[in-house]
């Protein structure tokens, strides 16, 4: 049988070369017995907590700790751009309503064109610099073994990480972002090409991949972007990657934490329903298009910067979840979704994932 272990493996002491990617969607893509599923099966598990408070953080943390005695990792963002923002949902609400009332206006026509009271998000930080130095403080105090930064530069985590031994993995969309990423000192290089859900770039995969092995030199690299099966994994493989980083694939584990009409929609989905947009959260981001993106789209304002368009459409996106209108509201994922067919355990995705690399593999040892 066609061996799958890697030099990323070592470094990440982990059995097979298969990460999970750390998804935020507002806290629900990657849950404790999601991460805990993937690395007791061989792989590392990530944690999605680019949305959450600081003592959420380290809740999740521990509980993983409670699951899993095997290594498993953290995904935070760390936004190369960030517009200054007030600390508070309120005020930055506040400041949309004052300084770019036109979208305020947008909103409340939203809650009116889909019948929807409004209900503003239940938490109160916001994604900040400050919430960011707080979030990265729980991860290193917790020694999390894997530290992710799934947007923007990891330079300032990189030399508390190597004192108390925290392997860093950054993720990039371009060669240019891969050059940043091996500047600032990582240990690993995720290239995400834009197949791939959630915040991605322009760039795709097959471009992508080589270039940024190319541009890592000894940095091992994870391919990712529309990786969904064993030949995904193996194309991968063959382009230089010493891994793979699988979201989309794993947002319809049983152990996943999104709502099951939204698992259903990625099932049903097909790789021309996953489109990028800006307007879910100022970034552009991945996701199942509907008619909310669609309006925004053709509304003609542009998205505001982070993290005042995330307030507002995290706000929406309460109401229509309280509803139970998740056909309207956000649904991060790649175009990956197009090859998934069912839902599963997670065990069952990961060991779907090696059968099918192997048997790629085998299949090309005879041509």
């Amino acid at each position: 049988m066609t061996s799958l272990h890697t030099p990323l493996c070592d470094l990440l002491e982990i059995e097979y070369p298969i990460v999970l990617a750390g998804m935020g969607s507002w806290g629900m893509a990657t849950p404790p017995a999601l991460v805990a599923a993937v690395s007791n099966a061989g792989g590392l598990g990530v944690l999605g907590c680019s949305n959450l408070a600081a003592k959420e953080v380290e809740e999740r943390i521990r509980e993983v700790r409670r699951l899993t005695d095997k290594p498993f990792g953290v995904d935070l963002l760390l936004p190369a751009s960030l517009k200054q923002a007030p600390g508070s949902r309120a005020a930055v609400r506040q400041e949309i309503r004052d300084n770019h009332p036109e979208h305020w206006a947008f909103l409340e026509e939203l809650h009116r064109r889909f019948n929807l009271p409004e209900r503003p998000f239940q938490h109160d930080h916001v994604i900040s610099a400050e919430l960011i130095a707080q979030q990265i403080e729980v991860t290193l105090n917790e020694r999390v073994p894997v530290f992710a930064a799934g947007l923007g530069d990891p330079a300032i985590v990189v030399p508390q990480a190597r004192e108390i031994g925290m392997k860093v993995m950054g993720v990039c969309g371009s060669p240019r972002n891969a050059i940043r990423q091996v500047k600032a000192g990582v240990d690993a290089i995720v290239a995400q090409g834009t197949e791939g859900g959630g915040h991605t770039g322009q760039v795709a995969s097959f471009a992508l991949l080589p270039q940024v092995v190319d541009a890592a030199g000894d940095i091992p690299v994870l391919g990712a972007g529309g990786i969904s099966d064993g030949r995904g994994v193996a194309a991968a493989l063959a382009l230089g990657a010493q891994g793979v980083w699988v979201g989309t694939a794993f947002l319809v584990a049983d152990e996943g934490g999104l709502p099951d009409a939204l698992k259903d929609q990625i099932v049903e989905a097909s790789t021309g329903d996953m489109r990028i947009s800006p307007y879910w959260t100022g970034k552009t981001i991945r996701a199942v298009n509907n008619e909310v993106a669609q309006a925004w789209a053709d509304s003609g304002l542009p998205a505001l910067p982070t993290p005042h368009q995330r307030v507002l459409m995290e706000d929406f996106k309460e109401a229509a979840m309280a509803a139970g209108r998740y056909e309207i509201t956000m649904n991060a994922g790649g175009q990956g979704a197009g090859m998934i067919t069912k839902r599963r355990p997670a065990a069952e995705i990961f060991a779907g994932l090696l059968d099918g690399t192997r048997e790629t593999l085998d299949r090309m040892k005879g041509l």
